[in-house]
């Protein structure tokens, strides 16, 4: 059994893993700030955060802070660092914000690593699908292809597929591979991936094994209700048990893969055990793609709410069209299957939505953000 050090580890993903670990048999340490974007404005009342206390050793801290880092790797042998800012919408406008707690901290936990001692030896880490930006596809002419962002030109036109960036013709969307360029199209991409860069390159060098997993779009029991700039899910729900109408972007047929936060903390914890992993880029997803209008008549039906649904043509620079994960090679080389099929895994959430109180309703307050700051676009 080794002792592991958590990150975010009263996180919504966090806390989960936390869970497993302990049950694994590993001694945990959790460093998190408990920012209350995630756990509320009274952070020690937090459900995530009282699921683990008492149970690991604690520290408050932020990644951003050597002193908070180097008291929390004493004796770690295993580093989950999952630790960050999410959010592609946010991140446009917050951009100091995302890279000193996504990159600055996770230079900050290198940096020790190479000038300290320690007795790590092993690193994983928590990236994203955004890395990727619009991901694979495949065009009749050119075969497969990476599309460009999406220019606003375009969507304000109504023009929201991605084109062939070959011959600009029409393409379908593929699940996306592990070996795809990366061509992030938002600031938390842009992050995730210099991140990804930093472990690879460091760690490589140090001879400190290293693997990193790409979640998809993660969601589950326990996700902030209360936070308006990431999880469609939960400022869905939030909308429809406030009995304001659903918003939705473009033309409601992008599509997400959406992947139950108990299989994310599962796969985790196996890049924690599993060794002959090392250096490895894995997709953590369901490799099913489900389009954000059937998500949102799923949600009204699951709480018997029906809300308007309007799909309202605006977008916002940085969101991509379609993301699906290619999980071939988390199955090989993990043996990872995800247990909950979508709908299985919606139920559940709606099911524990429903045990808690009604969350005051910001969407209309973040949208109102963004748009002052130039951040959103709609459809001529």
């Amino acid at each position: 059994m080794s002792t592991v050090l958590v990150t975010g580890g009263a996180g919504f993903i966090g806390s989960r893993l936390v869970h497993l670990l302990l049950g694994a048999g590993h001694s945990v340490t959790v460093l998190d700030n408990l920012s209350p974007q995630i756990h509320g404005p009274n952070p020690e009342h937090s459900p995530l955060y009282g699921s683990i206390r008492g149970r690991v050793k604690f520290i408050r801290g932020d990644v951003t802070n050597r002193e908070d880092w180097s008291r929390s790797l004493t004796g770690q042998e295993v580093i989950v660092h999952l630790a960050a800012e999410t959010g592609t919408g946010q991140s446009m406008y917050q951009i100091e914000r995302y890279s000193s707690v996504n990159v600055r901290g996770t230079a900050l936990m290198l940096d020790l690593l190479a000038n300290e001692k320690h007795s790590v030896r092993r690193v994983v880490i928590a990236s994203s699908r955004a890395v990727y930006g619009e991901g694979q596809y495949s065009c009749g002419a050119c075969g497969d292809v990476y599309p460009d962002t999406r220019r606003t030109q375009r969507l304000t036109a109504g023009e929201f597929e991605p084109q062939c960036p070959r011959c600009g013709g029409c393409v379908a969307v593929r699940p996306t591979v592990e070996s795809a360029p990366f061509r992030p199209a938002s600031i938390y991409g842009i992050t995730k991936q210099t991140q990804e860069q930093l472990v690879a390159s460091c760690c490589t060098a140090l001879g400190i094994p290293y693997v990193v997993f790409r979640y998809q779009n993660v969601y589950g029991p326990g996700q902030s209700l209360a936070n308006p700039y990431t999880g469609i899910l939960s400022v869905f729900s939030t909308r429809i048990l406030n009995g304001n109408a659903i918003d939705i972007y473009e033309d409601g047929e992008e599509s997400r893969d959406f992947v139950l936060v108990d299989d994310v903390a599962a796969a985790t914890l196996m890049g924690v055990e599993h060794n002959g992993i090392d250096g490895c880029a894995l997709n953590v997803g369901t490799g099913r793609g489900v389009t954000v209008r059937e998500v949102a008549d799923l949600l009204c039906k699951l709480y018997g709410i029906d809300v308007p649904i309007a799909v309202s043509g605006r977008f916002r620079p940085g969101d991509i069209r379609h993301a699906i994960a290619d999980t071939s090679k988390v199955s090989k080389v993990l043996g990872f299957k995800p247990q909950i099929a979508f709908e299985d895994g919606l139920a559940r959430f709606a099911s524990w939505v429903k045990t808690q109180s009604v969350e005051t309703d910001r969407y209309d307050e973040s949208v109102e953000e963004m748009d002052r700051r130039g951040l959103m676009g709609r459809k001529r």
